[in-house]
């Protein structure tokens, strides 16, 4: 017997109560919303089961409710309550069974304020099975036409609610199975029941992808669905490809800056420890270019502060400053290690041009560690300091700093899609065996 198409209400056979009938000609199941009693819509609605009266779970989405899905009219015929329980924890979903005279049948799944909607997929895809996902090795992948869906999760839920009108008899405490595969954009559900089985498409809806329903516009979901998409600027793209292009030519820059090393002012000298303080002269031809003075000496596991004066070609000192060398090296139980550096360098920017004159003495020096064992951890102090000074060099530290800074700006964008897209697989349940 099919269901009269002009019938619009009925009253409950078991407890009288009125009842609206708004799904189409493949409903077979009827569950009043008094009584809880399951009424059969192909049989006259005689009585089938009855539900225990439990409380109605909490949804805004109320049976008859109407709205848009993806610009298509539905209204809700059912409300549907699921559980699962594993290892102590619980959730709890509801979903929404809706009709459109056009569309025909879908689900509206409301979890922890995120909606999405699913339809039953007809299209030619291999089954994904929970033994299948068992026996794999890697995250099992099924391929629906161009779309790549990878293995989430495996649950099993129970129906623990039921109101309105199903195009199946729902029971309580009947379970489900399903094996959950996603995409970027959608999620293949593998569901099997004791009678059936049968595969389901879903896709997040946005709050501009649904309307209507009495759906409180004001509410915000709880945390990062799987199925979220990632909310990025109307410019991030552009922003991302700016950036990074800024950074490269940043570094570009600093290269060849890097390599304009300036020409010598003075060759390299070696003094003696024991013959400091020296003064030494050198000729500065460009003035206003980047002049470097490079110190190097040949401590070991020590430390030592080289006191730098310069003075300009009129006698006057220009400046006073200094530099610390210190190297360390040893051996321990994770094997060889070092850190520090017997090289060091000092820049300024001369005035004139003309001869000036760089004095260079030894203020302090010192152990590390006195007390170490220097078996394991030679120490020298320093016998032998050089000195280098060039002028008209580069500097690339600035423009590094600057392609840091784009390389912020362009990276950003790209850790938020990344983090997201780590959010979004957080629930799966497949570990792979190099995490074990």
């Amino acid at each position: 017997m099919s269901l009269n198409p002009d019938l619009k209400s009925i009253n409950c056979t078991a407890c009288g109560a009125g009842l609206d009938v708004l799904g189409g000609g493949r409903v077979t199941t009827h569950i009043c919303s008094y009584c809880g009693t399951a009424l059969d819509a192909l049989d006259n609605y005689k009585t089938l089961v009855k539900f225990n009266i439990l409380e109605r779970p909490e949804t805004p989405i109320k049976i008859g409710a109407a709205g848009q899905i993806f610009g298509v009219n539905y209204t809700v015929i059912g409300l549907l309550q699921h559980e699962e329980v594993w290892r102590g924890r619980s959730w709890k979903w509801v979903d929404h069974q809706v009709f459109s005279p056009t569309h025909g049948y879908a689900w509206l799944t409301l979890e922890d304020g995120h909606l999405t909607f699913s339809r039953r997929y007809r299209k030619p895809v291999g089954w994904l099975s929970e033994a299948e996902v068992n026996r794999a090795d890697t995250r099992p992948r099924v391929r629906a036409g161009i779309e790549v869906f990878q293995y989430y999760d495996t649950s099993t839920s129970a129906v623990t609610y039921a109101e309105g009108e199903f195009t199946w008899a729902p029971r309580k405490g009947q379970k489900t199975t399903t094996i959950t595969a996603m995409s970027d954009t959608a999620m293949l559900g593998f569901s099997t029941t004791k009678r059936e089985r049968e595969i389901y498409h879903t896709v997040y809806l946005e709050p501009t992808e649904v309307s209507g329903f009495d759906l409180d516009t004001g509410s915000k979901p709880s945390g990062v669905h799987a199925l979220q998409k990632l909310k990025a600027g109307a410019h991030a793209g552009f922003l991302t490809k700016a950036a990074l292009g800024c950074m490269v030519l940043c570094l570009s820059l600093a290269l060849v800056m890097f390599l304009q090393n300036g020409r010598l002012a003075e060759t390299r000298q070696r003094f003696s420890v024991t013959e400091l303080p020296v003064t030494i002269p050198f000729e500065v031809s460009e003035p206003g270019r980047l002049t470097r003075i490079d110190l190097q000496g040949n401590g070991r596991n020590s430390w030592h502060f080289l006191s730098v004066e310069l003075e300009d070609p009129e006698g006057e000192v220009l400046f006073e400053s200094g530099r610390t060398v210190e190297y360390y090296h040893g051996r321990d139980n994770e094997g060889s290690w070092s850190e520090g550096s017997n090289a060091a360098s000092l820049a300024f920017f001369p005035p004139t041009a003309g001869r000036y004159a760089v004095t260079l003495d030894l203020e302090e020096s010192g152990f590390w560690a006195p007390n170490t064992n220097r078996a394991s951890s030679p120490q020298q102090q320093l016998t032998e300091v050089s000195l280098q000074i060039r002028n008209g060099v580069s500097s690339s530290f600035w423009l590094v700093l600057l392609a840091l800074g784009f390389g912020c700006v362009g990276g950003l964008p790209m850790l938020r899609r990344h983090l997201h897209n780590r959010a979004r697989w957080r629930d799966s349940d497949w570990v792979d065996e190099d995490d074990d």
